[in-house]
């Protein structure tokens, strides 16, 4: 059973999983984002809005799956997180990605809040984590990629300030 404390910080990870604390919520940053710009390359970038998104929704999968799974399959970097093509091949590629991020979001979150969360013991699967470090990992992570999301939507001209 998680102490007050463990509550708590449970509850500070989620409000940073989910982004719009100190900057725009994940949601809003992948909302609207015209078809025609999402495999366009910026002039000195190496990567589109879609490259950005699937590897969000892999890198994603990739931590949950690690947090739960012992009999998680190492993925191999860079190879497996990132996609080789600029734009998805359809619009339903784009969708089922925006929708995974969402919903492994969600599974991620339900292990925090699990009544047998245990943030501190490490995984005997991995070499020393625990559900708090890939809980700080996935929202940094996240965070990291969004701000690049807005650069590029900036970049692109399909970004109007929410805040």
């Amino acid at each position: 059973m998680a102490s007050a404390q463990d509550k708590d910080t449970i509850k500070y990870l989620v409000k940073f999983l989910k982004g719009g604390q100190a900057f725009a919520p994940l949601n809003v940053i992948l909302d609207k984002i015209p078809a025609n710009v999402r495999g366009v390359v910026p002039d000195g970038l190496p990567y589109s809005l879609w490259k950005q998104v699937e590897h969000i929704r892999v890198c994603q999968w990739d931590i949950l799956d690690f947090s739960r799974n012992p009999d998680y399959k190492e993925m191999k970097w860079p190879d497996d997180y990132w996609p080789k093509e600029n734009a998805p091949k359809k619009d339903a590629a784009w969708d089922h990605s925006i929708k995974k991020i969402f919903s492994d979001m969600d599974e991620f979150i339900a292990l925090l809040e699990a009544p047998d969360c245990d943030l501190y013991t490490p995984f005997p699967w991995g070499d020393g984590q625990n559900l708090l470090r890939e809980a700080m990992l996935l929202a940094n992570h996240n965070a990291h990629h969004a701000g690049e999301i807005v650069i590029l939507r900036r970049m692109l001209g399909v970004w109007e300030s929410k805040t």
